[in-house]
């Protein structure tokens, strides 16, 4: 089976929407989502009904912290991000927040743990950045495999049977087997706000026959989902740094 892995949509239209149809051509037969579908674009309200109608066909979605911070958690965030959420709060539908509310932290399937960010604490969204808190998060989980999202930048970690830990960044369009024993845990990227200085959107496809992970970059209209942004009355940072993939 074929999935198209996508997380940290933040609210994004036009990259969700180029990474469906992307995905559409890629041949995907299922969709993961990693959580944080809202927050900093100015489209959470569609973005939010796409994804009950997808996890309505089957998707499987886990709740990231921005989706918490829109019904009310108290999360530390910067002022912009902060801005954000209240804005989101406002537009959102009760039934969009009752159905990020039911969002569970994790999904296991298979060999495979889904998570929004360090899978050791999933409810502290503790960030993922290098070999060590890799260690932490892979070594919480008994699954082969983790994929997460939450640092808006795509990189494997591998861990061998005897503790070898092995780390690089994906290179789009080239498929990476993670095979056994190795046990591997993979950060997807962000579509709808990159920020490893490409623009485009990520999102990633996993073949279950062969163990192979393609990371993706998507090109899409920046210039609408930035005008968008602005429009709302966001903080135009927001909107500069789609541009940069910052």
């Amino acid at each position: 089976m074929l999935i198209a892995l996508m997380t940290d949509l933040h609210s994004n239209r036009e990259a969700f929407s180029a990474c469906l149809t992307m995905r559409g051509r890629g041949g995907a037969e299922r969709f993961v989502f990693l959580g944080d579908y809202v927050g900093y674009g100015a489209d959470p309200v569609w973005v939010v009904e796409t994804l009950i109608d997808l996890v309505g066909q089957g998707a499987i979605a886990v709740r990231g912290n921005h989706d918490a911070a829109a019904l009310g958690a108290p999360e530390r965030m910067n002022d912009m991000a902060a801005a954000a959420i209240v804005w989101t709060q406002t537009q959102l539908s009760e039934t969009a927040k009752a159905f990020l509310a039911k969002l569970p932290l994790t999904v296991e399937e298979d060999d495979r743990l889904y998570v929004h960010a360090d899978a050791s604490a999933p409810e502290k969204w503790r960030y993922v950045t290098d070999a060590l808190t890799a260690r932490t998060s892979l070594e919480a989980s008994d699954a082969r495999l983790i994929f997460s999202g939450h640092v808006h930048v795509p990189a494997l970690y591998g861990l061998s049977s005897i503790g070898k830990m092995v780390v690089f960044t994906p290179t789009a369009g080239q498929p990476v087997p993670l095979l056994p024993p190795r046990r591997w845990l993979g950060l997807i990227g962000s579509v709808g706000q990159p920020r490893d200085g490409n623009p485009a959107a990520a999102y990633a496809l996993y073949d279950t026959r062969t163990a192979d992970l393609m990371t993706q970059r998507v090109p899409y209209y920046i210039a609408a989902a930035a005008d968008k942004i602005r429009a709302a009355g966001l903080p135009a940072l927001l909107a500069d740094r789609l541009f940069r993939g910052q």
